[in-house]
């Protein structure tokens, strides 16, 4: 166990201190994905050939470091946020969700012919909340750390590229500030590159932006209810039946939702409130870190650009048809 959280924790303090150097602050770069790449390079060097005792240590930050930073991301919402915008910002989040999640399934698994794991995967962080939801979803499907991690750079990739695009389409589309910041908040990927792109455009877009798009991450509970079900169902014979047959219940969802509730009834003192939320950062960067650490290139180049098409599919669709539905729900 000790070997592979050292490892983990060492990748974790590099992914934040990288993550704090201008060019990576400046694009709006997390220390998750810092350490996911770091991972990544760690574990396919023969440093990792000579660690053989790390699986026990990168299983248990894969599985409860994971899920308790889920569960503590909580703590960045409040149930007043939600009410603020209304009922209409509830049916876009849930209108660009479930459409972006639908058509991407289609589209990678029909069209593309990928397998249902990165599929899913790249559609949850496209529609929900980037790199928070794959890592969601991958704890939910158990799935296999390659296909996490292309799914991952695939969202990260496209987040990025929101954060120059949105601020250029401003001038052009002709909402106002606050409408345009519901845009954001309903399409952009992480909740980072939504700060980042609000804040380019104007206070007022900023702030619509970052309740919508915590409403998007709110919604993460219920995808992860029905996804469970929905995988358990489809894999009845392999998947399901590994995990002890029964419904699969991702618990750490409704911790989340209890986290959402603690935080919107009681305030905590501001250094316990940072405190907190700082460990669910550190503990979704240890999970992403040995995610990266497990993943090897050859099964990342084996999935080859298909994921990266799906992934510009579902932006594009996302900047047209969350912009057509932002025009017709809230204008």
């Amino acid at each position: 166990m000790r070997q592979g959280l050292v490892v983990c924790i060492a990748l974790t303090v590099a992914g934040f201190g990288l993550a704090q150097l201008p060019p990576l602050a400046s694009a709006g770069i997390s220390p998750l994905v810092v350490a996911l790449l770091l991972g990544i390079v760690v574990g396919n060097t023969p440093l990792a050939g000579r660690l053989r005792h790390t699986a026990p240590g990168l299983k248990f930050a894969t599985r409860w470091l994971l899920r308790s930073g889920i569960v503590l991301f909580g703590l960045s919402l409040t149930l007043q946020q939600v009410a603020a915008l209304g009922p209409r910002v509830l049916l876009l989040d849930v209108l660009v969700i479930s459409s972006v999640l639908i058509v991407g399934y289609v589209i990678g698994t029909r069209v593309l012919g990928m397998d249902r794991e990165t599929t899913l995967l790249t559609s949850a962080g496209s529609a929900i909340c980037g790199a928070a939801a794959v890592l969601a979803t991958e704890s939910t499907i158990r799935s296999r750390p390659a296909a996490t991690s292309m799914a991952v750079a695939t969202v990260v990739l496209f987040g990025s590229l929101a954060m120059l695009v949105y601020p250029l389409l401003y001038p052009l589309l002709g909402m106002d500030e606050g409408l345009f910041g519901i845009y954001i908040g309903a399409t952009v990927h992480e909740v980072a590159q939504v700060v980042a792109a609000g804040e380019a455009v104007g206070p007022d877009a900023l702030a619509n932006a970052v309740i919508v798009k915590l409403v998007r991450v709110m919604l993460l509970v219920p995808f992860l209810l029905i996804v469970g079900q929905w995988w358990m169902r489809r894999h009845e014979g392999d998947e399901a039946q590994a995990a002890g047959g029964g419904l699969v219940i991702p618990w750490f969802a409704f911790g989340f939702m209890a986290m959402v509730v603690f935080n919107s009834l009681v305030r905590l003192p501001a250094p316990l409130h940072d405190g907190l939320v700082l460990a669910g950062q550190l503990a979704l960067t240890m999970a992403m870190a040995a995610l990266g650490y497990e993943t090897r290139l050859e099964k990342l180049r084996s999935l080859g650009l298909r994921p990266f098409i799906l992934a510009l599919t579902l932006f594009v669709m996302l900047l047209t048809g969350g912009f057509l539905a932002s025009r017709l729900l809230m204008g």
